[in-house]
């Protein structure tokens, strides 16, 4: 798998979202092959807030595509990954584990406001820089049955919070203040402004 010549970065992620947010922005890359890199650990360390949870992810997942394409024989191009995670009440959510896990972060969700995170990190021969997102998000009261709807349609369980915002559960947003983007997966402002930096061209 050679990279062709327009391409500037590796995107270390299977996410057909944070996919279509790089074309948006008129980012030239190329998603590393299956299995590269390996699944890291998502585990949250004890005491770790949530800010330096989603960035040591994004980092760990950008420096494990960064392995992998070396162990490929690929050229040496910038590896970019990134994390989401939602926070409310002092916890970290991530992705649920199952259906039930998904109706009980719904459920502490519903008629607040949390807020999402995203860390973006790009690895490059030099070093690693990161970039952190974070929105508010107001859900309005969420009745048992809509959780029950929404959790059978399957969109909640490869989502941090249990839910998609550019899917269905874009109904239960009655306020969103920061990054609708970084809310979607990547930021697409920050994410931007750090590949500038690097000296990758958005065409």
């Amino acid at each position: 798998m050679e990279p062709g010549p327009d391409t500037d970065l590796y995107l270390a992620s299977n996410s057909p979202r944070r996919q279509e947010l790089l074309r948006q922005i008129g980012v030239r890359f190329q998603r590393l092959p299956s299995g590269c890199p390996q699944e890291v650990d998502e585990a949250v360390r004890a005491g770790e807030a949530v800010a330096a949870y989603v960035l040591r992810l994004a980092a760990e997942k950008a420096q494990a595509g960064w392995t992998c394409a070396a162990a490929l024989g690929l050229p040496a191009l910038p590896v970019l990954g990134a994390d989401t995670a939602v926070a409310i009440d002092g916890i970290t959510l991530g992705k649920p584990a199952d259906a039930v896990a998904a109706a009980a972060m719904l459920k502490q969700l519903s008629g607040r406001v949390h807020r999402v995170l995203t860390g973006v990190a790009v690895v490059f021969e030099g070093g690693v820089e990161t970039a952190l997102s974070a929105t508010e998000v107001e859900f309005k009261a969420l009745s048992p049955a809509e959780i029950g709807r929404y959790v059978a349609t399957g969109e909640s369980l490869d989502k941090a919070g249990g839910y998609a915002v550019q899917g269905r559960a874009a109904v239960f947003v009655r306020r969103l203040a920061g990054s609708y983007s970084g809310v979607v997966g990547l930021p697409l402002f920050e994410t931007a402004a750090l590949l500038t930096r690097l000296g990758v061209e958005l065409s």
